[in-house]
């Protein structure tokens, strides 16, 4: 495809994928990423130190420290949704999905990952919730460079705010700040950056930390709420699961699977990288195709795998227990062409570009969804909604 005067190989067999995902000599994604750093978030961070950061957030975000974030999470989520909810308990109240679902998880992960504790004279979570949702919602036109004056001063003022808001995050080492966001922000401090790029890096971290679970589990909720079984089949499992789901990973094959289908739907990532030297590349089914140094390859798993009618039956369709077997354990053997696939569903991404946080991100949504689901009494204000596109 040739768009906007670059060209653009577009791979749509999933077989073929690791020949573009495990190729960082021929191809590069870190130059786009760069342009995509200053774009965004006007910030310049030289590729070791990312690397750095990278090895650094896979110590914090894996393991034993897994479950310290875990259960300072779930403390928060707790004492959030108590605060959310009126306390007598005939009362009703109604709000937006997208707004309940993201400004909890918002400012839940917030106060893990960044603020420490709610009363120690910490930035309010709210008052950052309501300038991200600003930014975030400039974001996409901000990575395409397509903005309008009065959008681009918008986003430049509200960037500017909230650089303010989070100077002074990760800066000590005092009680309810997160090891994490101190050791990174040892590493840049190591490394001579100035005080005005740290404060760039913490919004990075901060979308790239709370820019998706929000969202969701909006449409996890929006299709639980929508899709009665799949409703009582999670409902059914976290009432039999053993012990509390809020302090340690438990063995939820349904909600797992619900949460997979979800975002099989939901999840529409581009995977670009750079031709940096020309290649071949070497499909699965044995044809070649030469890619020119200064092309573009792009993979898009939303059209293949996620929704190939061939990989996944009526792929519209919310099927719940789609990655369930019958015996009811996880189910991994998806074909195309006759072939297992490895890659089947990729919301994540994959290889070096995989999601460090993606346990986390699982835990918090499996806590969340458990919190809202057993203390409250969720329903539709129009029993005969749809799910929106």
């Amino acid at each position: 495809v040739r768009a906007a005067g670059h060209y653009v190989t577009v791979l749509l067999d999933p077989h073929s994928y690791d020949a573009v995902i495990n190729d960082s000599d021929s191809l590069d994604f870190t130059r786009y990423a760069q342009v995509l750093m200053d774009r965004i978030f006007s910030l310049w961070l030289p590729h070791h130190q990312m690397a750095k950061a990278k090895t650094m957030m896979k110590k914090h975000f894996l393991g034993t420290n897994l479950a310290a974030l875990n259960s300072t999470m779930s403390r928060h989520l707790q004492a959030l949704l108590k605060a959310e909810m009126p306390q007598n308990q005939k009362d009703r109240k109604e709000e937006g999905l997208f707004n309940f679902s993201y400004s909890l998880l918002f400012k839940a992960g917030y106060l893990t990952l960044f603020g420490g504790e709610q009363n120690n004279n910490g930035v309010d979570p709210s008052c950052v919730y309501e300038e991200y949702k600003t930014f975030d919602g400039l974001l996409t036109k901000m990575a395409r460079g397509t903005l309008k004056p009065e959008e681009k001063r918008t986003a430049q003022s509200v960037r500017q705010r909230l650089w303010e808001l989070l100077a002074p995050a990760g800066l000590t080492e005092d009680s309810g700040v997160s090891p994490w966001l101190h050791a990174y922000r040892r590493l840049l401090q190591e490394e001579g950056t100035d005080d005005n790029t740290q404060q760039k890096a913490m919004l990075m971290q901060l979308w790239a930390t709370q820019g998706n679970v929000g969202p969701a589990a909006f449409w996890l909720l929006g299709y639980l709420l929508t899709n009665p079984d799949a409703m009582a089949a999670v409902k059914r499992e976290m009432e039999t699961s053993e012990g509390s789901l809020l302090d340690r990973p438990a063995n939820t094959p349904v909600f797992d699977s619900a949460l997979e289908e979800t975002l099989r739907l939901s999840a529409a990532p581009f995977i670009t990288r750079e031709v940096v030297q020309e290649k071949t590349l070497h499909m699965a089914d044995g044809q070649e195709y030469l890619l020119r140094k200064g092309d573009r390859v792009c993979l898009f798993p939303f059209s293949s795998p996620q929704m190939d009618p061939e990989i996944h039956q009526e792929p519209q369709k919310y099927k719940y227990d789609r990655f369930l077997n019958a015996d009811g354990s996880a189910k991994r053997d998806f074909y195309k062409g006759g072939r297992r696939l490895k890659y089947y569903s990729m919301p994540w991404g994959a290889g070096t570009n995989g999601c460090v946080g993606k346990q986390f991100a699982i835990n918090t949504l499996r806590q969340f969804v458990y919190m809202v689901l057993t203390n409250y009494d969720l329903e539709l204000c129009d029993p005969n909604a749809q799910m929106p596109e």
